[in-house]
């Protein structure tokens, strides 16, 4: 597999001969899928390719409290306002297990966070995006996190152990939030009126194309894949995963009565897949680069509520030494 990987991939990798012995011995323990753990040696490109990508999957966690915290008062029913409110404590709960994960490698929670604050760090595009309506939390949980699921199930066989255990929690109660979130819309469209129903139609023609940009750029455009598959921090490509959620998708949307914005999507008989259109990438890359309906929103927000909780942080802290200093 790693040699494949070395002939094929877009970016030169070291051939098992031109690695020294530590890092060979690091290969060829992941290439027997021995997990890596803290205490292990490892390359530093590899701890850092971890440390980029667990914060910043912990950071879309945590942004991605925000549009749903959005309408936790405005959910049409009480039902619905627990269901919204368990889910943004779960969120909450995926971003503190990945950030435990990512400081076993020794990262700075404080410094990781601070890049995020002041735009050095990147957080999944999907989350600058604005819901509009309570149809929105259905597609959201839907699409967005069944993204997620797709993205994250191959996590769980991820080479670097403390975040292939974390992913276990995450993935289950990922699952619970797409089904969840199918459940709203399915509702609304067997049991709304017209006009919900044409809610719901609205926020699938939103979000179908942003949810489909989450898996990243397409294969050509991302240089760093083939070494994240060699160290199987990565399982799957970005087009891999994306052609899999669509698969997986279309049947659910059919379910529904709704069609998707993308007037190229067909069954190919050939291929066993679906073919669809040209993603935006010009989009994608602007709302990457902060330029997003939402970045600014999104940003201002988490940054308000960092300053405005340093009094619980110190509180904490205070606590903990006095505790400390009593057992001494």
């Amino acid at each position: 597999m790693y040699a494949q990987l070395v002939e094929t991939g877009t970016k030169k990798l070291k051939t098992l001969d031109e690695m020294g012995p530590e890092e060979r011995a690091f290969q060829e323990r992941i290439d027997a899928e021995i997990k890596i753990e803290a205490k292990n040696w490892m390359p530093d490109s590899y701890r850092k390719t971890l440390i980029r990508q667990i914060s910043q999957h912990a950071h879309s966690e945590i942004v991605g409290m925000l549009p749903e915290g959005n309408w936790v008062t405005r959910a049409p029913t009480l039902k619905r306002k627990l269901q919204l409110m368990a889910k943004i404590q779960d969120e909450a709960g995926h971003g503190l297990y990945l950030y435990s994960a990512m400081e076993t490698l020794g990262a700075d929670r404080d410094e990781e966070i601070d890049k995020l604050h002041t735009g050095r760090a990147k957080y999944s595009s999907i989350f600058n995006y604005p819901t509009l309506n309570w149809a929105d939390m259905g597609a959201v949980g839907w699409l967005v996190d069944g993204a997620a699921i797709v993205n994250q199930v191959p996590l769980q066989r991820t080479s670097y152990g403390p975040y292939a255990r974390a992913m276990i929690r995450v993935c289950k109660e990922e699952s619970f939030h797409q089904r969840q979130g199918y459940e709203i819309l399915l509702h609304m469209m067997r049991h709304g009126t017209e006009a919900q129903q044409e809610m719901v139609q609205d926020a699938i023609n939103r979000l179908w194309w942003p949810a489909l940009m989450m898996f990243g750029p397409s294969d050509e455009h991302s240089p760093n894949s083939a070494q994240s598959m060699a160290w199987k921090i990565k399982r799957h490509t970005n087009d891999e995963l994306r052609q899999r959620f669509i698969d997986q998708t279309i049947p659910q949307l059919e379910v529904l009565g709704c069609t998707v914005p993308d007037p190229d999507l067909k069954w190919n008989e050939e291929t066993g897949h679906y073919d669809f259109g040209e993603i935006q990438w010009d989009e994608f890359n602007r709302v990457i680069q902060g330029h997003g309906p939402c970045n600014t929103e999104r940003l201002n927000a988490r940054r308000n509520a960092h300053e405005n909780g340093a009094w619980v942080r110190a509180a904490a802290v205070a606590h903990a030494e006095k505790k400390q200093k009593a057992v001494a």
